[in-house]
């Protein structure tokens, strides 16, 4: 079946700070033919067994609503300094890729179901899953159905929708209000939530999104969320409590913005407890729901912790394996490897 979609024009990304990583998609994941996902991929070249120090060898980051892979850009190059893959991409609906106009189309079932097309098509393995919001609802419903590939969590602000617990009254909200904003300005929100933001900061989060018709997916997101046992998403969400409670055995690290009233420190202490083996959260006092834009010292540290072995942190800490400054850099701060490659290739 034909989905109606609409592609946001390239010139809106253009210079935007902080983030000029070379775009790549893939536009024939099964079961989504005619849609093109976007992600970014950066960082060295490595084959599927490459492991620097028993680290995980790519950093998945996935975004929630109603961000994109911008989201990331103080992140990514920390790890790719570190000496790791990092792959980004963009769900259906936001960022660079394709954005379907139908609401309906938007399900938790087939926004997983893309992203496990998406892991298996770049064969990604040694994954260290890098969650915030929607990354996590449902980024961690994966690592159970591709175990061999996953082998560490950075998660931030996120739950598992399992629809056996009441929503808190921030995500209530919140859901309220998004329903009442079907247009909102997401630079608006981003500026709110995150005060550091600059002006043209702000306006990277609304270059998606040149009008209504292209927010189908911002409109519906937060209204997937499971809120009963028996909403889409909850049954798989359960089954992923109970396999991380029993049978995870890869790397953890939780960052917790303590300022976010939706999901912060009650939520992911609440998530922590289901994690087998995560030490302490790290938590960062000042930063919101949007963790990530407060995200380049909880790189650092994460980074640090797992090289060690120490896969917690201590409230207030920010870590300090930052990378080399001797290193060789390209103008984004990453190193010279995989985005000067696909510039020489083109």
């Amino acid at each position: 079946m034909t989905v109606a979609f609409l592609r946001t024009p390239d010139h809106r990304f253009a210079n935007l700070p902080g983030f000029d990583f070379p775009p790549h998609y893939l536009d024939a994941l099964p079961g989504f033919d005619g849609l093109r996902m976007h992600y970014v991929d950066v960082g060295p070249d490595v084959g599927p067994d490459f492991s620097p120090d028993g680290a995980p060898s790519v950093f998945l980051c996935l975004h929630g609503e109603p961000t994109w892979g911008y989201l990331y850009r103080r992140m990514v190059p920390v790890f790719a300094a570190a000496g790791h893959r990092v792959v980004v991409p963009d769900l259906f609906g936001f960022g660079r890729s394709d954005k379907p106009v139908d609401d309906g189309w938007y399900t938790f079932e087939r926004h997983r179901n893309a992203l496990l097309a998406f892991i298996d098509a770049l064969d990604l393995r040694g994954i260290c899953l890098v969650c915030q919001d929607w990354g996590g609802l449902l980024g961690l419903t994966l690592p159970m159905a591709r175990p061999e590939r996953f082998t560490g969590l950075l998660v931030m602000n996120t739950t598992l929708g399992t629809g056996d617990e009441p929503l808190s009254p921030g995500f209530l909200a919140w859901r309220q209000w998004a329903a009442d904003h079907p247009d909102m300005e997401v630079g608006k929100l981003l500026g709110r939530a995150c005060p550091q933001l600059t002006e043209a900061e702000r306006a990277a989060y609304d270059a998606p999104f040149p009008d209504a018709q292209h927010k189908a997916g911002v409109r519906r997101f937060p209204a997937m969320v499971p809120d009963h046992p028996d909403a889409e998403g909850a049954a798989l969400s359960r089954a992923a409590r109970t396999w991380f409670e029993t049978a995870w055995s890869g790397h953890c690290f939780m960052a917790i913005g303590g300022k976010d009233p939706v999901l912060g420190p009650p939520v992911m202490h609440a998530l922590h407890r289901h994690i087998r083996g995560a030490a302490p959260p790290y938590t960062d006092a000042e930063a919101g729901h949007f963790v990530p834009e407060w995200g380049e010292a909880i790189a650092a540290a994460a980074v640090a912790a797992m090289a060690k072995g120490h896969l917690g942190g201590e409230t207030g800490e920010t870590g300090s394996s930052f990378p080399d400054p001797g290193r060789s850099m390209s103008s984004n701060g990453l190193p010279t490897t995989r985005a000067a490659a696909h510039d020489e290739q083109q």
